[in-house]
Order: C-alpha cells, then structure tokens, then sequence
C-alpha cells in the first residue's frame, strides 16, 4: 500500500530522452568530439551541472560547464516551443487519476527551468504538489537523494511512495530511496537487468502502469474506511 506517488519526466511523461541525446551530441560535434551511445548511457540520470561538467570535459575545450548546461538546455526549451516534446501516450492520464486519489510529486533530473516549462505548457503541473529538479540536491541519480527530498516535500516516508522511472539509473535511485517502483522501461533506452530487477511492477503500456499506481493507493483508502468502522 503507498500514500503518494512520486514521478519522473523524461522517458515517463514526456518523450523526450533522445533529444537530450541529440542536443549532447550536437555540442560536441560542434567542438570536434564525437558523442555516442556509451556517453548517454553514463550520463542519464544526472543532474545538469554533472552532465554539463561531464560534457564539458568531453569536449576538452576548457568551456565553462555553466555555458555548456546553459547552451544545452536553451535547446530543450526551445524544442518545446516547437512541438517536439509530446506528452506521451496515457501520461496524462496517468497523472490526473492518481492525483485524485494522493499527492503527486515529480522527481526528474532535468533542471527547474525545463521542468516547470514542461508542465505547463502540457497543462499537468496543477496535478503536483511538489517537483524537485536532480540540480537542487547534492547527487545526482542513482543517488536517492532527488526521490528522498520528493518524500519530504509531500510529507511522506519514502517507503509509502510508489515512484515511477524508464531509465537504469531512476530505477536505482528510487529503489535505493525505498520506494516502491513501477517502471516503465524505455525501448530506446532499455534499462540495465540489475537496475529493472528492482521494480515491484513493470509494463510499456501506461494504462498498466496507472492501473498498478491506483490499486496500490486505493489499498490504502480501504485500509482507512475499514480502520474508521472499527
């Protein structure tokens, strides 16, 4: 049973992972390094300023990591503005139906900036309580503490929220945070056997995934109707 329901963004919401991918590359291809697979795979999960210190180092240019993240996520805004960052199929859904059962937060490594420009123009940040972006804790996924400050913000212990990722790297830091994890795991970037292990529940389909999420949170209504009668 689970008393809230904490989210990521990108790869769960909104499909977005390989354009994060497509904007690294791109600023390295820029300064004469070329960026692939085995580089994204090392830094999803992490906050902006490691992926910016990461891509700057890359780069070898001596950039200042402030410019790189900033030059990166200019990018991101602006592939939002121009459509390219769709809701993904059943999210919407997903997020409104468990919100009318328990307090939503989100828990995603991108910075505020994109997060906030997200939500609102997918019309769902009224459904979140709370929304904690990796950048604004000390360590980055798989580190817990981006779920772990999500918990307190909501006001519930880590081990009563169900937390929901795709990635290698969320599904360890919610797991190591305590949560029960549902996963959706991305096709594009499929996530590691370890990392997948972890989940209590995992589907590709939405729908399944909202369907998990509220028997878990209407277990716990009951729970309370049938304590309220005793």
């Amino acid at each position: 049973m689970a008393d809230a329901v904490v989210f990521d963004m990108d790869g769960v919401l909104v499909e977005s992972e390989h354009l994060w991918e497509e904007l690294w590359a791109a600023y390295a291809a820029e300064r004469g390094s070329r960026w692939g697979p085995e580089q994204t795979r090392g830094v999803q999960g992490m906050s902006a300023p490691e992926w910016a210190a990461f891509l700057t180092g890359f780069c070898g240019r001596g950039d200042p990591a402030e410019n790189t993240e900033r030059d990166v996520v200019d990018g991101m805004v602006q592939a939002l503005e121009d459509g390219r960052i769709g809701l993904l199929p059943g999210a919407r859904d997903m997020v409104a139906a468990t919100a009318a059962l328990g307090p939503v937060a989100l828990a995603s490594s991108a910075p505020r900036r994109v997060i906030d420009a997200v939500l609102v123009h997918h019309g769902i940040d009224h459904h979140f309580r709370a929304t904690v972006s990796s950048a604004e804790v000390p360590r980055g996924k798989p580190s817990p503490d981006v779920y772990l400050a999500a918990a307190r913000e909501l006001g519930v212990a880590p081990e009563r929220c169900l937390a929901v990722e795709d990635s290698s790297n969320g599904l360890r830091a919610a797991a190591a945070a305590g949560m029960i994890v549902a996963a959706i795991p991305n096709p594009r970037y499929p996530p590691a056997e370890d990392a997948l292990a972890g989940a209590s529940f995992a589907a590709s389909d939405h729908g399944a995934v909202r369907d998990f999420l509220l028997g878990r949170l209407k277990e716990k209504d009951l729970e309370e109707k049938e304590g309220d009668r005793v």
